[in-house]
């Protein structure tokens, strides 16, 4: 697997491309972004004090409806994606703009955040002259501003005209509806109308962006067992019970495969004893147990995380051969259910980071290089990354996503969406 990703990154990393001055369109859209710095925090200000976590489906809606107009003053066609009822989601907002010629560009950001209204209020806050905090500030939202800062400089130098964009922003991109492939349709079929996909989560500094992003798909390992006094355990009429076959199975998977580059598997919740209930969709379980009863079930939930399809389905078979390898009077099984797919690092992503390291080389800031997939989790892209050469990472620098505390970079934040408009530039000539 190292080899491979090397492989696939050398001719990024070994692209040194050489000064050119930057064209007079692509000056003026910089030129743009530097006068109207105030206008784009002023709208990130707005959306980053409406909460919009991902069940909070009014102020979600409320977000979009924010960017929405002022994708409306550019010349898109606003869509709002309603999705089914039972899904208990916001649905997506759409903007569509359609030109004469170039690639057809598909710009992804989303809505919602990890923060409901039920959690400590992070307002917009400054902290110091390069760094602020609120809820959303580099997940996502000061990502989805770089879209439309970076598309409103386009238009001010004459080139928007032309451009084939759909800038597509999610409602529920941090807890997605259930089946995600219901809630993903209509974001995955408008992606395989496109021929690059560019998503604007939050950038890990303005030299590295993300090439490929590991897949995340989740596991459920069943464990009954014969039960009895605890005083026979381990003897041939009791087993070992379901307990001890729970942890056989855990730490096997932890001897065999944590090793591997890319590939983890994390137990998140287990539950065993003499009775057992799951509720929650397996989130939460309660048990009832003495320590004088060996133990008939036990229940062992957890997620697989992976670069690439084949080290998923390599890993799986894996795990299951350990599985059924049980202890005496007990018996396993274990279930895997799909979640995101990989992004993997294909030659098209790489080619992409060529062409970024260009831009900002160009802009006096130095070459980029794909970074390291193991530091990012699953996202919106991954769903479409088997279609279309993609890049993510475009978003606003800063850190903390998730966390109480996310915060934006101010200094480096104009130069992100200068760097974002001049790759939109590019890419569509």
């Amino acid at each position: 697997m190292r080899k491979l990703l090397l492989s696939l990154l050398l001719p990024a990393l070994a692209a040194t491309p050489g000064y050119t001055q930057l064209t007079a369109p692509e000056k003026k859209a910089i030129a743009y972004v530097n006068t109207h710095m105030s206008a784009a925090m002023q709208l990130l200000i707005e959306t980053v004090n409406i909460n919009s976590g991902t069940l909070n489906i009014e102020g979600v809606k409320k977000v979009g409806s924010l960017y929405a107009h002022e994708l409306e003053k550019l010349g898109f066609t606003i869509e709002w994606v309603n999705e089914p009822d039972s899904l208990h989601r916001a649905g997506h907002l759409v903007a569509t703009h359609v030109g004469k010629k170039g690639k057809k560009l598909f710009l992804i950001g989303h809505l919602d955040t990890v923060f409901e209204p039920d959690m400590p209020a992070g307002p917009y806050t400054v902290l110091n002259d390069s760094t602020a905090t609120g809820q959303g500030v580099n997940d996502i939202k000061g990502g989805d501003v770089a879209i439309i800062t970076a598309l409103q400089a386009l238009q001010a130098a004459g080139q928007l005209q032309d451009m084939n964009i759909i800038a597509y922003f999610t409602g529920d991109e941090e807890r997605s509806g259930t089946p995600h492939a219901i809630a993903r349709q209509d974001f995955i079929a408008r992606a395989r109308t496109c021929d690059i996909a560019l998503g604007f989560e939050s950038a890990q500094g303005l030299n590295t962006v993300a090439a490929a992003r590991r897949g995340a798909s989740g596991w459920t390992v069943s464990v009954t067992a014969k039960t009895g006094h605890s005083s026979r355990v381990f003897s041939d009429s009791a087993g070992d019970g379901a307990i001890y076959e729970a942890a056989r199975i855990l730490n096997t998977f932890r001897e065999q495969l944590s090793g591997e580059q890319y590939l983890t598997f994390n137990p998140g919740l287990i539950v065993g004893g003499s009775e057992i209930k799951m509720e929650g969709g397996d989130a939460r379980g309660i048990a009832l147990g003495k320590t004088n009863i060996i133990s008939p079930v036990t229940r062992v939930t957890g997620d697989l995380r992976f670069l690439t399809e084949t080290q998923k389905n390599v890993a799986r078979e894996k795990m299951r051969a350990i599985v059924v390898n049980s202890l005496p009077g007990t018996h396993s099984t274990i279930q895997f259910i799909d979640g995101l797919p990989a992004m993997e690092p294909t030659p098209g992503n790489l080619r992409l980071v060529t062409a970024l390291s260009k831009i900002t080389t160009d802009m006096g800031m130095g070459p980029t290089v794909a970074g390291d997939p193991g530091l990012r989790g699953a996202g919106d892209i991954s769903d479409i990354a088997q279609y279309v050469d993609c890049l993510d990472g475009l978003g606003a620098p800063g850190d903390g996503a998730h966390k109480a505390g996310e915060t934006i970079n101010l200094k480096e934040y104009p130069l992100s969406i200068q760097r974002a408009a001049l790759l939109l530039y590019r890419l569509s000539r």
